[in-house]
């Protein structure tokens, strides 16, 4: 091989290992531009879903959202500010019991699966009204939401008729369908529409549903709730007769049985 020709293929090596260079640096290159460029949208994403989660965490719940609410829409049946005034009964009954009770309180249950029933045959026969204000803050001590979402699905019975809500009310402290006071199981809308089928003015009810699952009364609850906040009452049930608090013969809580009930009700009928 001629020393022009050795040198000529040395050139041509030296030309491809260049041009071979060349290529793997654009590659290179390329390939790094694909990493920071993903590497950028990932921090983009990253970014993004961060401020997403914050601007959700900062978003107000649809409780806070009801609580803050201007213009409140009010159940049927129902008068005063905000028509948090709920009286069922004959109009021409001069007393009135008034009942403070929260949707999550077992004591309630108890009452109302005792003596429920004795307050129901009253109020058929004209002995008294019932002007009833609902609480929430067994929400507040356990952290829930079961108490207004009750208190609201029972605006929603309230729309239909004031039977339907008393109904639907003993339906709710049932023995079968009042839950633990720790779980919140009247926070879900399901629950409290399984629970109406009972009533049969509630069963297959849409306006009902619909009432419930859209929430239509939350803001109603709300006031309710700040309702009995303002009235003093300190624990639920509460009954009052003419500004005076009924109570169990020697005993400060509320009465829990038919003869207790009956004999405050009595005196404070005759008084």
């Amino acid at each position: 091989m001629s020393k022009r020709n050795n040198q000529a293929n040395k050139s041509a090596a030296r030309e491809r290992l260049r041009a071979e260079r060349e290529r793997q640096a654009k590659k290179d290159k390329a390939r790094k531009q694909i990493i920071v460029g993903v590497s950028v949208v990932a921090v983009l994403a990253i970014a993004g879903a961060v401020s997403y989660g914050v601007m959700q965490l900062n978003k107000p719940s649809a409780w806070e959202e009801a609580a803050d609410a201007k213009n409140v829409t009010a159940p049927k049946n129902t008068s005063g500010t905000d028509g948090t005034t709920v009286v069922v009964g004959d109009s021409g009954a001069k007393k009135t019991l008034e009942l403070y009770e929260d949707s999550r309180c077992p004591i309630c249950a108890t009452f109302e699966q005792t003596v429920g029933e004795t307050v129901a045959k009253d109020v058929d026969a004209g002995k008294y009204k019932i002007k009833y204000v609902g609480a929430t803050f067994i929400d507040n001590a356990d952290s829930g939401e079961g108490s207004k979402n009750a208190l609201s699905a029972l605006g929603a019975a309230l729309d239909v008729s004031p039977e339907a809500f008393l109904e639907y009310k003993s339906a709710l402290y049932s023995a079968k369908y009042h839950p633990e006071e720790t779980d919140d199981k009247f926070a879900k809308d399901s629950y409290l529409i399984e629970v109406a089928d009972t009533v049969d003015a509630l069963k297959g009810n849409k306006a009902f549903k619909k009432n419930v699952e859209d929430g239509t009364y939350d803001a109603w609850a709300i006031k309710m709730s700040k309702a009995f906040d303002k009235s003093g009452v300190q624990g639920t049930p509460t009954l009052k007769m003419d500004g005076k608090t009924l109570t169990a013969e020697g005993s400060e809580n509320a009465p829990m049985t038919v003869a207790d009930f009956n004999k405050a009700v009595t005196a404070a009928l005759k008084g």
